[in-house]
Formats: structure tokens, C-alpha cells, sequence
């Protein structure tokens, strides 16, 4: 396990915290998706699942969100524990209080913590100060939560995950570098279709072809889309302006226009290819209604994955604190 001092960002540790997926061994990945495909059927079942009994799961949240704090809230509930929002301006961290005093004090009443903010350097300092396990709720970075579930979704869909190939064409950003780091580790092919500039991450596509070398994978990056879409098994896109890039709006929506995933563009792809979207989505700019609202896509199954997967993450992480047996 993770000891207190240690980042995921340099240790092979997965029972500590969960900053990237670059981080985590295959064989949790894997074991991440029995136990998620596990939980939905009983949550859909409705077979009391009450792992959690008795734990309680800090929300520290510094910008928006839908599906990561719901899907954490109600999936801890589910779980037969408890879920307690911290705004920041009800805390003293909006006060000049450090991160290092509050993570170690929220340790002794938490059984874990979601962050999700701006820095990714924030979370690190969250994982090194605090001795209960930290999750990446997003960053500017990655979205690690996002991208394990994502592999659920086309998991139940393909039946499978080795040697399928995740085209991604847009903006290269927090969720690209999480999906490529996801890719690499399961022995997929992932093309990247982006505009130079929005490209993702180097450091991560480095990383991610060197893990690449020994399960197989491919990781493809192109400023083309009709190539990167070519023959695809899935077809993926994310927002143009994320939050905190409100002021490069005009200029993102000049240059990531041909990027736009729509009809043509989807017919590049294999004629069973799955459209997915992390949402939230913004109909007729990264992706058109009718490719979103199409019998493709699978974006609201996608959205409902994120309760089970973040539920076998909390039971895996919550099972056992930093530092303990």
C-alpha cells in the first residue's frame, strides 16, 4: 500500500490512492471491472450491497459537477455508508488553511476523499499529506474515474477489451490522456486526432507507448480525423472548452471545427463502432444531436457506469486505510 509521503504519480501502489490510471497494475484494473460489472447487477437485482457500512467519503469539489459527485453520493449510500460535501466556502481551506493541516485532520474523521480541482499537483499534495486514501475526481490532467469506467462500458458492449480501437478526435485533454493511459494498460489500439496545440499530454503518450511495448497496445497521435476515425471500434470526443477555458472559447471553436464529430466523420469508423461522450455535451459544437442522440451512441449507459465503476473503486480503496493490513 501507498504509505503516507508516497504520490501515485511515482509509485506502482494502487491500494492507497487513485491519481492516474498509468498508476495502477492491470491485474487491478481488472479485478476493478468484475467487481463493478459485480455491483451493477445487484444494484440492479436490488441485492443489498452494504460493504461500506459505517464509512464516511469526503466530497471536497472545486469546480462543477454532474455525474463524478453524484455517482460518488449515491454510490456510497448504496454501499451502506456516507457521503458528506465539503464546499470550499464552508471550509477553512478557502481561509488560508494548507492543504497539508487539512488533509491530515480530515484523515482522522474521513475514511476517504474525492477531489476535484484545477491542479493536478493539488491531489498530489492531498496523497502525500493524507494517511486515508485520495481520489482523482478530475484535474486539468486526467480523469481517471472517468476513463475506468469507460472501459466497463465498452467492455459490457464488445465483450472485450485487448485489440479494439478507441479512436479520439477533438481536444486533448484531461480525459484523452486518461483514456490513452487506459488503452496502453489493456492492450488496445487508441488513435488521437487532434489539432497542434490541443494535443495530448507528451509526457502521457511517452509513458503510455512504453507500457504499450509489453501488453500490446498502440498509441497513435495525428492532427487527421478521418484517419484517426478510420475502422474504429469506438468513436469518442469530449468538450472543446473545458472549465477554465471559458477565454479561449472563439478561438477553440475556430480551430477544433473540423474536428466535429458527425455523421461523415462517423461513417470512417466500423459500421458497429460505439459514439461516446463523457458529458456534459454541447449539441452542434464537438459533436452534432444526431450522432449524440443516435442509435450509436451509448453516452447514457457510459453516464450510468460511472455509479458502479466508482463504487468498486470505493470498496477496493475503503476497504483498508494508507498504511494499514
Amino acid at each position: 500500500m501507498a504509505g503516507k509521503g508516497q504520490s501515485l504519480r511515482r509509485s506502482a501502489a494502487y491500494a492507497g490512492d487513485l491519481l492516474d490510471v498509468a498508476a495502477i497494475p492491470r491485474r487491478q484494473v481488472e479485478a476493478l471491472l468484475r467487481l463493478a460489472a459485480s455491483l451493477k447487477v445487484k444494484q440492479r437485482r436490488g441485492v443489498p450491497h452494504r460493504l461500506l457500512a459505517g464509512k464516511t467519503l469526503g466530497l471536497l469539489f472545486q469546480k462543477p459537477s454532474t455525474r463524478t459527485r453524484v455517482s460518488f453520493e449515491a454510490g456510497m449510500n448504496q454501499l451502506g455508508g456516507h457521503a458528506l460535501s465539503l464546499p470550499m466556502a464552508d471550509i477553512q481551506l478557502s481561509r488560508g488553511e494548507t492543504v497539508a493541516d487539512t488533509a491530515r485532520v480530515l484523515s482522522r474523521y474521513l475514511d476517504g476523499i474525492v477531489v476535484r480541482t484545477y491542479d493536478h499537483a493539488t491531489v498530489e499534495e492531498w496523497a502525500r499529506e493524507a494517511t486515508m486514501p485520495v481520489i482523482n475526481g478530475l484535474t486539468d490532467h486526467s480523469h481517471p474515474c472517468q476513463a475506468l469506467s469507460d472501459l466497463l462500458t465498452i467492455q459490457e458492449i464488445k465483450g472485450r477489451l485487448k485489440g479494439l480501437t478507441i479512436a479520439y478526435v477533438g481536444d486533448g485533454n484531461n480525459v484523452a490522456n486518461s483514456l490513452i493511459e487506459a488503452a496502453a494498460k489493456m492492450g488496445m489500439r487508441m488513435t488521437v486526432g487532434c489539432p497542434v496545440g490541443y494535443q495530448p499530454d507528451q509526457h502521457v503518450v511517452d509513458r503510455a507507448r512504453a507500457e504499450a511495448e509489453t501488453t500490446g497496445a498502440e498509441i497513435e497521435v495525428m492532427d487527421n480525423p478521418q484517419v484517426a476515425v478510420k475502422e474504429a471500434d469506438v468513436v469518442y470526443t469530449d468538450v472543446w472548452i473545458s472549465m477554465g477555458r471559458e477565454r479561449e472559447q472563439a478561438r477553440r471553436l475556430k480551430t477544433l471545427s473540423p474536428y466535429q464529430l458527425n455523421g461523415r466523420l462517423l461513417q470512417k469508423a466500423k459500421p458497429d463502432a460505439i459514439v461516446m461522450h463523457c458529458l456534459p455535451a454541447h449539441r452542434g459544437e464537438e459533436i452534432t444531436a444526431e450522432v449524440l442522440d443516435g442509435p450509436q451512441s451509448v453516452v447514457i449507459d457510459q453516464a450510468e457506469n460511472r455509479l458502479h465503476m466508482q463504487k468498486a473503486i470505493l470498496v477496493q480503496l475503503l476497504s483498508n486505510k494508507k498504511g494499514g493490513t
